[in-house]
């Protein structure tokens, strides 16, 4: 189960009134996380769900994947999370600081404002997100919440369309 529920501090993408709420904790260097990106960005084009992004770096096997997730962060405060979001799994093999810098720019942010002690103001809603994860069982990413329960089915457009139809014939959704 889902330890902490969704709030206004989570990021949020998709319709209010989707069927489901889908929580990823997720990992920017992660290859997996990357190749879930478009499965899950369908579901919410379609209003199927709406998805819930807290960060999850798996810093011993990802070098980048910390600072990548700040960089979100503190684009995320400067209203342009879910297009930092994109641009790191699209770049996913370029997440140095200068890259970040790069990527702040193309979006119209102070390239300054996602690396070094800018961005450390935002390791409290990473370490949040992060210790969120522990709590409820997350060992691995992506890992994925289905209206507050774990998902572990695959992670595709069928499976998961066919688990959020499920919940709504068992009345949960």
């Amino acid at each position: 189960m889902l330890s902490v529920p969704v709030s206004d501090s989570d990021h949020l993408r998709g319709r209010a009134d989707a069927r489901a709420t889908i929580v990823e904790y997720g990992d920017y260097e992660c290859p997996y996380c990357a190749a879930a990106r478009p499965v899950l960005a369908a579901l919410v084009a379609e209003g199927w769900t709406r998805l819930v992004f807290r960060n999850f770096p798996l810093a011993e096997v990802h070098p980048y994947a910390l600072t990548a997730a700040l960089a979100a962060e503190a684009a995320g405060a400067q209203g342009q999370f879910w297009a930092m979001h994109d641009m790191l799994f699209t770049h996913q093999r370029r997440l140095r600081d200068i890259d970040l810098a790069r990527y702040a720019a193309e979006l119209g942010l102070p390239p300054g404002s996602v690396i070094g002690d800018e961005a450390q103001q935002y390791g409290d809603k990473v370490e949040a997100d992060f210790a969120s994860g522990l709590n409820s069982g997350v060992r691995a990413t992506p890992t994925l919440f289905l209206d507050g329960r774990q998902y572990l089915g695959p992670i595709e457009g069928a499976a998961l369309r066919s688990a959020i139809r499920g919940l709504h014939a068992a009345g949960n959704a």
